[in-house]
């Protein structure tokens, strides 16, 4: 018995950075676009998934090993060896990225309340945003590192839909396999709506961030100091990622696959929020899988939200070059825990000033399309940089399909504003 628990424990020791950010990928906006490709294309769309994870995998991982390596998030790298101007447009992009989503995302959540138990859903809103606020500055880093990794079990709530919405498991594991291509505007604009809610900036600079987190937790120091250390840890960072990766890519099939089988089969093909597929699920799936969904958004919020926040915070502090962690005192990172608090209540105030969360999202989409591939490239060029990386630059094969991952969206993203 002792035997068999010790793999077990080890390959759970592993799990951190990674698998809290690919979570964070199935936020309740991912979970509304998600909702509507498998209510509109029903399994039509299933392939860019098995398509998109290798290049999530692999600009994640670059991400991971920049924080690792060097000691230091994205956003400080850029300061330290490419022009200010260019760190501060990014920066600047990804705070309008991200205080929309937040925004949409605390705006599912109350929504998801509101359906089941009723009541004032902007009060449901304000207090889901004040108390990731609260949880995020009050907890140590250690603490809140455990309290968002058993937050992901959450996403087994779409697991659990999509088990007793009977999906035809034949047509939808083919279509894994056999691309079914429309060539429409509607058809390419989701395909880049997928790859945006899969490839996000915000959680570029969150690994990144949590990597730094844990370097300072276990206090060893950065790889480019000790690279007799790399081997492991960089292990360590790619079963981190992939795990998380897969854990995102197949909470999201879920979803497509759940709303395709009751959404689409039952003529259902309009949805834009994350909210509205759980009410429509209700009446051909039923109560349990209505309230599984809708409990869904809520977990998977409570998840996201604090990434959204804490990738702002990171990118914010890196950027005026100053100290900023998760494990340290309120008021010795008053920047850091100002943009966490800054940044949610903006996201809160959008639902009080008459915008429409999902006609926001759209544009957060925009803004991030703007921003995803310029920064893809400033990552593979800190990578590659010995200044940066000392003797870890990465590697060749790495290399490659960072690249691939980069040009894929910046081929997303010239589709995208054709299609507008």
């Amino acid at each position: 018995m002792q035997t068999d628990k010790k793999p077990s424990t080890s390959f759970l020791s592993r799990l951190g950075p990674g698998l809290v950010t690919g979570a964070a990928d199935d936020d309740p906006s991912g979970i509304g676009t998600h909702s509507q490709v498998g209510a509109q294309f029903g399994y039509g769309l299933s392939w860019t998934f098995l398509f998109s994870f290798p290049l999530m995998v692999a600009i994640q991982e670059v991400a991971a090993e920049i924080g690792r390596v060097t000691g230091a998030g994205i956003a400080r790298n850029m300061r330290r060896h490419y022009p200010r101007p260019l760190l501060v447009l990014m920066v600047g992009l990804l705070l309008i990225a991200n205080i929309v989503n937040l925004g949409a995302d605390l705006a599912a959540m109350g929504a998801a309340v509101g359906l089941l138990i009723g009541g004032p859903i902007g009060l449901y809103t304000l207090l889901f945003g004040l108390f990731c606020i609260i949880v995020e500055v009050a907890l140590s880093y250690e603490r809140y590192a455990s309290v968002l990794k058993w937050a992901t079990l959450s996403l087994f709530a779409y697991v659990a839909v999509v088990i007793v919405a009977q999906v035809p498991w034949g047509e939808a594991l083919t279509s894994l396999v056999v691309p079914r291509i429309e060539w429409t505007g509607a058809y390419a604009t989701a395909v880049v709506a997928i790859l945006g809610t899969t490839i996000s900036p915000y959680l570029f600079f969150w690994q990144a961030g949590q990597e730094i987190e844990e370097q300072k937790r276990h206090r060893v120091k950065p790889l480019c100091i000790t690279p007799k250390d790399a081997g492991p840890e960089l292990k360590r960072i790619r079963i981190d990622t992939l795990t998380g990766m897969a854990f995102s890519s197949i909470v999201s099939l879920a979803i497509v696959f759940a709303t395709a089988a009751t959404l689409h089969a039952n003529g259902i093909r309009d949805i834009e929020t994350s909210a509205q597929a759980a009410e429509a699920l209700r009446p051909i799936a039923g109560n349990f899988a209505f309230a599984l969904f809708a409990l869904g958004i809520i977990g998977t919020g409570l998840l996201a939200v604090p990434v959204l926040a804490g990738s702002a915070a990171y990118a914010v502090t890196e950027m005026f070059g100053m100290a900023g962690s998760l494990d340290a005192k309120p008021t010795k990172a008053r920047l850091f825990y100002g943009t966490i608090a800054v940044t949610t209540l903006l996201g809160v105030s959008l639902q009080y000033v008459g915008i429409d969360p999902a006609r926001a999202l759209y544009w957060a989409a925009v803004v991030n399309g703007v921003l995803a591939a310029p920064l893809m490239v400033m990552m593979m060029l800190i990578v590659r940089n010995p200044r940066a990386m000392g003797r870890l630059t990465l590697g060749l094969r790495a290399t490659i399909t960072g690249w691939i991952a980069t040009a894929v969206m910046a081929v997303a993203t010239i589709v995208f504003f054709a299609t507008l």
